[in-house]
């Protein structure tokens, strides 16, 4: 890529990165459009919690709606799933919400985060 960065967030929340060191580095906002990708499930089996049934299912994620065709200089940010879905694009990161990426308010609530995931497996 050539020239500046422009990230599009595609997700219906804002996204905000905090520095290693706590300090904001950007609040990006929702674009409007939101990608999805479509979830199927399927049942494997069942796990006993309490005397109750619980069922357990393996899910894969297929259709996306929602994201746009690779820009020259564009990065769009995608949930996770959309990230899964679409293995072939590399103009797509998802936030990192895994241990110490994620910076969390007093009650615990997510206000940034300090990474992206790019590729998942």
């Amino acid at each position: 890529m050539s020239g500046k960065i422009r990230f599009i967030n595609l997700t219906p929340h804002p996204v905000t990165v905090v520095g290693k060191d706590g300090k904001l580095l950007a609040t990006i906002p929702p674009s409007g459009v939101v990608a999805r990708a479509k979830m199927f499930r399927e049942k494997v089996s069942e796990i006993d919690i309490n005397g109750r049934k619980v069922p357990m299912y393996r899910v894969r994620y297929g259709e996306v709606t929602g994201l746009p065709e690779p820009q020259e200089g564009a990065i769009y940010i995608v949930s996770i799933m959309v990230l899964q879905a679409c293995k072939d694009r590399n103009d797509l990161i998802a936030p990192d919400t895994g241990p110490g990426s994620v910076v969390r308010d007093e009650n615990g609530r997510i206000i940034g985060v300090k990474a992206f995931i790019k590729e998942v497996e």
